[in-house]
């Protein structure tokens, strides 16, 4: 999948570009960059074929949450925000512009291939299939229905996003703050320990099959399926 992507990288430190680009190329993504907003969204519209954006925040001309708003308006490529602060309102504004990661510098740019992957993979996903099959569960996502061995199981909504969040990242160790970001889309001001409960409600409607959410002590969970 990696050699088909390109991946447009948006920083005005030169020095900054060079090192994301110098580590997505080893991972075999392809790269063009930006020095600034109104050059992002000039290279964003001129290539058709961005698979992500990873946007720095604090630019010249044209700011990252600039040139957020300006994409969203026409498309849902998935963006990933740098920005050298971490400030709680600055994380919330991103979320609700639609970005779909967000991380502070210094980062390691290991780190940052990773959720690189993980996102183009859950996205790929979501575009390919509608379906989802492991262990004996299977998910109709456009229908909203989930079934064990053909029967199906009545699940609330977000015991069903929950479901499908971890089938989509089966084998990931996944924090209870990354499921809530995710499953929960910041709609949800609260204690992290709304997860436990709803996994605790998620494990007992799958009976057996939910032995397949393996708790992470001191992290969160992960979706494996029994061999």
């Amino acid at each position: 999948m990696a050699e088909k992507c390109k991946i447009l990288v948006v920083d005005d430190e030169s020095r900054m570009r060079k090192l994301v680009r110098d580590f997505l190329v080893k991972s075999e993504y392809r790269v063009v960059e930006a020095e600034n907003g109104e050059e992002a969204l000039d290279v964003f519209y001129r290539e058709n074929d961005i698979a992500l954006i990873i946007l720095d925040v604090m630019m010249p001309r044209m700011d990252g949450w600039q040139v957020c708003r300006e994409i969203r308006g026409t498309s849902k490529v998935p963006i990933i925000m740098l920005t050298a602060k971490s400030d709680e309102r600055d994380e919330l504004t991103g979320f609700e512009l639609g970005i779909d990661e967000y991380i502070s510098k210094p980062f390691s740019p290991r780190i940052l291939v990773a959720r690189v992957e993980a996102i183009l993979r859950r996205t790929m996903q979501g575009v390919a299939e509608t379906r989802l099959e492991a262990g004996g569960i299977s998910v109709d996502k456009s229908a909203h229905i989930v079934a064990i061995e053909g029967k199906e199981v009545d699940l609330s909504f977000k015991e069903f996003e929950l479901l499908v969040y971890f089938m989509e990242n089966q084998g990931i160790a996944l924090s209870r703050e990354k499921i809530l970001n995710s499953v929960w889309n910041y709609d949800y001001f609260g204690d992290a320990r709304t997860i436990d409960t709803h996994v605790k409600k998620l494990r007992s409607k799958l009976g057996n099959k939910g032995e397949m959410i393996k708790t992470i002590w001191g992290l969160g969970y992960k979706f494996e399926v029994n061999n």
